[in-house]
């Protein structure tokens, strides 16, 4: 065991001591002339490089493993027995030296992880009742505050106390966009304050940090297998005794050892085997740089073939929060009437009020007179006087409780609003209407092109599940030309959705805000959350979009498909390869060493291969601005 370890940590050693030794047999033949040192040279190298190979072949042995080693090690033994040093040699420096670029090169696909690793807090000033101490993270408690400068990392999940500042949420979301974070506002271990400073008390610490669950889940999704995978390694099971079994007919049909021994270099299926991981590896990390969470291979291979999109309304079509859409207006002193409106609606806390106070604050008013009453009716909106003056601010029922009647044009536009789906408040003074607003839950800007891009993706069904009521559903559904659109559901009826699209024999996604919609999102054969990093939305879905972005669901559906078809062209390379290998050995224009390098190059294609998912892009990806930024660089 012990041997095993030295021969391990010192693989790269003992490779460039082989090529040395490679090198100097050559000089001593074709320099010197020196035909017994050039044997006796690659013999020796022969040996050194074969010793790993053999010991990693006889570990699978003992596991009752038949690897692409134990193919080598006959190879060698045979090229020894028939007195081919320097075919032993190189064979085997290739195989060692194919190892090791194919080491370095995977290194390079998991650029993400390390990168999201490296950015791990280490230390935190703690604050105590004398001051400050710096103490290690793995120290801080649940409850305890800490002190984040200008500069410094958040090295805890939690809520700010004190202060406020400008962070940079990248390792999280993918996100360069600094997000101002003040006193009550949430905040992710790992983001970095770029200005200001801010206390946070801290709610989760250490390996329940939302930093720490992204680090797990990628790295656990890197390491879970595909489908392609799975076939792979079952195939390898049998593929290496079968190469033997060829070569020992080979020989029987032949008496030709040393075609024999060929068949058995040439037969290793290398480029087969890491083709389709190296393919998900460096898929999952171009998500990771994004934002966006894969859990695993088979998820990519699920999530390709994908071609029903199931969607929640609110917080994931739309932005979650109501807005003023609409506003009429009835009067030549607008700006005084909407300040006036936004007063009364002060002493309230309703939503719809609070739109028409943010809509406000976003256009020109003039301050209104001190309230002298107010009084608020349920359901349906509320009564002041001001200045004199009767002020009647609410929904229809409002209005006809005090026998204000709309004229011909503001009954048109009433029901226009309520047409489209939106909630309405209408303003009177002394019994005439002055302002009328259309409220609704605002969609995301960015929805309309993205489902677009999706269709020509390959998506053939978007339909909308909603607990909204259905003219509110319908007016989103026409406005993002959605194909089918279902609306008063509970979330169990949801699930019944989704289980009927399924035994239709459709693929479903299921994507929503990660909690309430969590078992639908369970349900569906991939589930997508849109939840910017909640602990429901990264342990139940198939998919994690940090940024709750729609190009980021664009991305991650055409990056799937590629992944996948990358793995299949690395399949075929690989396959191509050896039937190339086969056919030359047949013709005689293929020999050991030559094949062996053909076989080398091939899993360093299949390899490069790969590495362009690292930088990849869909077609509506290179259309949208640049506003993102990756969350580690490779």
């Amino acid at each position: 065991m012990k041997f095993q370890i030295f021969l391990t940590k010192h693989t790269n050693q003992i490779t460039l001591i082989t090529g040395i030794l490679i090198v100097l047999g050559e000089l001593s033949k074709y320099a010197l002339n020196f035909t017994l040192g050039y044997q006796v040279v690659l013999a020796v190298a022969s040996i050194i490089a074969a010793v790993p190979i053999a010991v990693r072949a006889f570990s699978a042995l003992r596991n009752k493993v038949f690897s692409i080693e134990l193919l080598v090690s006959i190879a060698v033994i045979g090229a020894f027995i028939i007195g081919e040093f320097n075919e032993s040699a190189i064979v085997t420096f290739l195989f060692l030296f194919g190892s090791y670029l194919e080491s370095k090169t995977l290194q390079k696909t998991r650029t993400a992880i390390k990168g999201l690793t490296d950015m791990s807090p280490t230390t935190a000033t703690l604050v105590t009742d004398t001051g400050t101490e710096e103490v290690d993270v793995d120290d801080v408690d649940e409850g305890d505050v800490v002190l984040v400068k200008t500069g410094g990392q958040v090295p805890v999940d939690g809520q700010v106390v004190e202060g406020s500042g400008y962070l940079n949420e990248a390792s999280i979301t993918g996100e360069s966009r600094q997000i101002n974070k003040q006193k009550d506002d949430s905040v992710y271990s790992g983001t970095i304050v770029e200005n200001g400073y801010i206390k946070v008390k801290a709610t989760q610490v250490g390996d329940d940090t939302t930093f720490a669950k992204i680090i797990e889940l990628v790295e656990e999704a890197q390491d879970t297998k595909s489908k392609a995978e799975k076939f792979i390694d079952r195939f390898a099971q049998y593929y290496t005794p079968a190469v033997i079994v060829f070569a020992a007919i080979v020989y029987a049909f032949s008496l030709d050892f040393r075609l024999a021994i060929t068949v058995l270099v040439l037969g290793c299926p290398g480029a087969l085997v890491i083709g389709a991981p190296v393919s998900n590896v460096a898929g999952i990390g171009n998500g990771a740089k994004r934002g966006i969470l894969i859990k695993g291979g088979e998820v990519i291979d699920t999530f390709s073939k994908v071609d029903t999109l199931v969607f929640d309304k609110t917080g994931t079509l739309t932005e979650g929060k109501t807005a003023v859409t609409t506003m009429h207006q009835y009067t030549d002193n607008v700006a005084e009437q909407l300040g006036l409106a936004a007063a009364i609606e002060g002493v309230s806390d309703h939503p719809l009020g609070q739109a028409i106070i943010t809509y406000a604050d976003q256009h020109k008013t003039t301050a209104a007179p001190t309230l002298d009453d107010t009084e608020t009716v349920k359901g349906q909106g509320i009564c002041a006087k001001v200045a004199g003056k009767t002020v009647v601010i609410g929904n229809q029922k409002m209005m006809s409780a005090h026998h204000i009647d709309l004229t011909s044009q503001q009954a048109t536009d009433l029901n226009g609003l309520q047409a489209a789906g939106q909630s309405t408040v209408i303003m009177a003074v002394d019994g005439k209407v002055q302002l009328m607003f259309g409220i609704a839950d605002t969609i995301r800007p960015e929805v309309k092109d993205s489902l677009a891009a999706l269709k020509a993706q390959g998506i053939k069904r978007t339909i909308m599940l909603t607990g909204d009521n259905q003219l509110t559903a319908e007016a989103v559904a026409k406005e993002l030309n959605l194909d089918e659109v279902h609306a008063n559901l509970l979330p169990e009826e949801k699930v019944d959705y989704v289980k009927q699209l399924k035994a239709e024999g459709n693929t479903v996604a299921f994507i929503g805000d990660g909690i309430n919609d969590s078992p639908s999102i369970a349900t569906a054969d991939i589930g997508i959350a849109m939840g910017s990093g909640t602990d429901v939305a990264i342990d139940t879905s198939d998919v994690v979009l940090m940024q709750s972005s729609f190009p980021a669901l664009v991305h991650a559906h055409g990056l799937a498909k590629k992944t996948v078809l990358n793995t299949r062209e690395n399949i075929f390379i690989a396959i191509a390869t050896v039937a190339f290998l086969l056919i030359g050995l047949v013709f005689g224009y293929i020999y050991m060493a030559s094949g062996m390098f053909v076989h080398e190059a091939s899993i360093l294609v299949v390899i490069f291969n790969a590495m362009r998912l690292i930088r990849f892009k869909t077609k509506f990806d290179k259309r949208q601005p640049a506003t993102t930024t990756a969350a580690v660089t490779a």
